[in-house]
């Protein structure tokens, strides 16, 4: 059943209307690119932090530190960021963010302390930050225009993109150095971003034919009232429980696989890119959960599966049980944030897509030095026991959401 949307031609300030604006299909692809760049960006920095601890002679906490600069940078410029995309577009805040984004992968192996390290960071993070809210809240815009829950497939590529950029990272881990390799990453994301954000830049989804006149729609509001903001809060905390955990494998499963059990750097590498694996796959199938069981009961389920895999995954002596809880973990947190941002944004807009984001990337923003700190404390096994914990809280969370907004199946 092909579905007709008709498509508004220009951002808001554009002029002129001779270029013929791109179906929502040809949108929806322009969309999944960006988000599967950003996956496969920030999992070629993340594969090469182990080289880059050795490079800068960081300690674990120092590290923690050190990257507290991108999870930093990103919540500084979220809220920002929606304010961006309400002036001039998040089409066009996207397309920027991306080049912003592949420029600044380069700058971390091109340091010699954690200072300097921490201070790139800050960059990188701030246009992560950046391309994060505004190709969410594109996102937002056009699963409105479709009416399908089809958001968990933009983060899919995502995750495959994390799959892939870890996957080649780990390959390419022993014969090029850091410096070489995100180099080379800043070359594909510029070309990617070129050849892709022409089709945001032509346009943005209208309402479809059939929504109501605009006297009569329950549309989002332009601003939060006190009950709108408390729910985006409450989905911005389950957002953070869940960025926490992702966060904490992104950039200490890779060394809790090498230093703990003596896996290999390609091996260590592939620990990353199975968890990605496995939330790819989640979150592919994660339309028709959410069609099928709602939203409540999909975060629910999720926490839980990502609680019990996380606590396998810091606590299990051998690498292929590590593993294992890896991947069940990836399965367990695959749709929990796009859901939390989803709801949302789909409450607030831009507005509600940036609180949300920056709580849930507050999770990053914790997870690197608290981890850190406990592993010089306690132990890096332990410390990751704290993703259970979170993981938990965010399934008690969902369930606590269950009548949040208008979501009747829930």
């Amino acid at each position: 059943m092909p579905q007709v949307n008709k498509l508004r031609t220009a951002l808001s300030g554009e002029r002129g209307g001779d270029t013929a604006p791109p179906s929502s299909a040809r949108l929806r692809a322009a969309l999944t690119v960006f988000f599967a760049l950003d996956g496969f960006l920030f999992a070629g920095w993340v594969v090469r932090i182990p080289a880059i601890k050795h490079q800068t002679g960081a300690s674990a906490s120092t590290l923690g530190l050190a990257l507290l600069g991108v999870s930093a940078g990103a919540v500084i410029t979220m809220m920002l960021t929606g304010r961006l995309c309400r002036r001039y577009g998040s089409h066009a805040v996207t397309a920027v963010c991306g080049v912003l984004l592949s420029l600044s992968i380069a700058l971390p192996a091109q340091t010699g302390s954690a200072l300097a390290l921490g201070l790139v960071l800050l960059a990188f993070g701030a246009a992560y930050g950046g391309l994060n809210v505004a190709m969410n809240s594109a996102a937002v815009d056009l699963v409105s225009a479709l009416r399908r829950p089809v958001m968990p497939s933009f983060h899919a590529a995502f995750s495959f993109g994390g799959m892939a950029g870890a996957g080649i990272g780990g390959l390419v881990a022993g014969s090029l150095s850091p410096a070489t390799h995100l180099f080379a990453l800043t070359g594909l994301g510029l070309l990617v971003t070129a050849v892709t954000a022409p089709v945001l830049l032509r346009g943005r989804p209208a309402a479809p034919a059939t929504e109501l006149p605009a006297a009569d729609a329950p549309d989002r509001p332009k601003g939060m009232g006190s009950r709108a903001r408390r729910i985006v809060v409450l989905f911005g905390v389950i957002a953070l429980c869940t960025a926490y955990g992702e966060g904490a494998l992104a950039e200490w499963g890779a060394l809790h696989l090498s230093q703990d059990l003596g896996a290999t750097p390609g091996l260590a590498a592939a620990g990353y890119s199975l968890f990605a694996l496995t939330m790819a796959i989640g979150r592919l199938t994660g339309t028709a959960l959410l069609e099928r069981f709602g939203q409540t009961r999909t975060l629910v389920a999720g926490g839980a599966t990502a609680a019990a895999g996380m606590l396998l995954g810091a606590l299990a002596p051998a690498v292929w049980l590590v593993l294992l809880g890896f991947a069940v973990a990836g399965l367990g947190l695959a749709n929990i944030f796009p859901v939390a941002v989803g709801r949302a944004g789909a409450l607030a807009g831009p507005s509600g897509v940036a609180a949300a984001s920056t709580l849930g990337y507050g999770g990053m923003l914790l997870g690197p030095p608290v981890i850190g700190f406990l592993a010089d404390w306690i132990s890096l096994p332990v410390a990751l026991t704290t993703v259970t914990l979170l993981a938990a809280t965010a399934a008690v969370l969902g369930w606590t959401a269950r009548n949040a907004g208008e979501h009747p199946n829930d």
